[in-house]
Parts: C-alpha cells; sequence; structure tokens
C-alpha cells in the first residue's frame, strides 16, 4: 500500500459513520469535498478576523458565511446533490457529537444549530451553478452580502453573546448543557443585536 493510499485510509478511519457513508457513495468527488473544506475553513477563519461580519464563527454571521460559501463552492465542483448530502452528513455528525458530548466550533451542538446549517447550506446552494466557476472574491462578497442582507439565518444573541430566546429574555447556559433541544430562537442574519 503507497503512503498516500495509507494516509487517505487513516483520514477515512477518523469520519464519522455518516460522512464514511457519503465518502463510500461519492469515492470520486471525496478529495475535492476535502481540498474545498480546508480552504472553506480557512477562508472562514480570515473572515472572523476581518471587520467584514459580527465576527462570531457559532451561531453568528462567521457561521452562516461558512456554511453558505462552502455548499456554494461544492455545488460549483461536485454538483447540488453530493454538496446537500455532505452538509446533511455533517450535521448528522453533530447530533452524534451531541450524544457524545464533544464540541464543534467551541460549544456542544444542538438542533437549533443544525436548523440554521442546514438553512445557509441551502442559501448556500442557491448562489452558484455546477461548472460554473465564480471568482472567489466575488463569491465570498456574494455570500457575505446574503448574509448582511437577511437571506440567512443565525442565533439571536444580545451584544455580550449572551443566546437569547424568541422573546428576547437572557438563556441560562446552565440551562443549555446536555440538551439538544432548548429555547434558543433563530432570526433573519441582519437581525440587530440587543
Amino acid at each position: 500500500m503507497s503512503v498516500f493510499a495509507q494516509s487517505n485510509y487513516q483520514k477515512f478511519k477518523k469520519l464519522s459513520s455518516p460522512k464514511k457513508w457519503w465518502v463510500i457513495l461519492h469515492p470520486f468527488k471525496a478529495k475535492k469535498a476535502l481540498l474545498i473544506s480546508k480552504d472553506v475553513n480557512k477562508v472562514s477563519d480570515s473572515i472572523r478576523k476581518s471587520n467584514l461580519l459580527d465576527g462570531d464563527h457559532s451561531g453568528g454571521h462567521v457561521d452562516a458565511f461558512r456554511h453558505a460559501y462552502w455548499m456554494a463552492r461544492l455545488k460549483e465542483e461536485i454538483g447540488a446533490s453530493a454538496a446537500r448530502s455532505l452538509g446533511k452528513a455533517h450535521e448528522k455528525e453533530n447530533y452524534l457529537m451531541y450524544k457524545k458530548r464533544k464540541l464543534e466550533e467551541g460549544i456542544v451542538p444542538d438542533e437549533i444549530s443544525s436548523e440554521m446549517d442546514l438553512f445557509n447550506n441551502d442559501v448556500g446552494l442557491s448562489l452558484t451553478t455546477k461548472g460554473n466557476k465564480t471568482p472567489r472574491k466575488g463569491l465570498i462578497y456574494r455570500v457575505i452580502n446574503a448574509v448582511l442582507e437577511g437571506k440567512m439565518k443565525v442565533i439571536k444573541k444580545d451584544k455580550k453573546g449572551n443566546f437569547l430566546t424568541c422573546k428576547g429574555d437572557i438563556i441560562n447556559p446552565k440551562s443549555l448543557k446536555g440538551k439538544w433541544k432548548n429555547t434558543k430562537c433563530l432570526v433573519s442574519s441582519n437581525a440587530k443585536k440587543n
């Protein structure tokens, strides 16, 4: 077995079962998806450090951007169906992480975060077409504009970063621990923070 094959096998072994199934069903698209995913994370980290969005990578603008940009890039390279199914596999992985109390972006995943991600994935899929390569900067700004125009969803928070209910009440962080379903609220990505 070559070093390259061993390296890929080690990466495959570390995947969650939903992502392993995706790779098995899409073997020729998996490498492209991996490279795109790595690039999307780099771009998202850069956006987080800029003042283009709110800097919130866990339920905020940067989180919304990351999912939409990921899907837009994937759709261009591997098509909408494969991209959407990879997004769903990622959310199934998040549920498994929740059950094992593992962190994603510093917090244990929950149902509202998954709903947000799936919504923003669909927005991202609407921003490109397969085979039509949008210049990277142009696509980045297209996604940023969609966030700022309120076309995406974020989790409602105050200016201090506290999660809020739909009525605007602060949610006690202890009440969120270990709960898939909770009282967090999805709002338009252009909603003002209190």
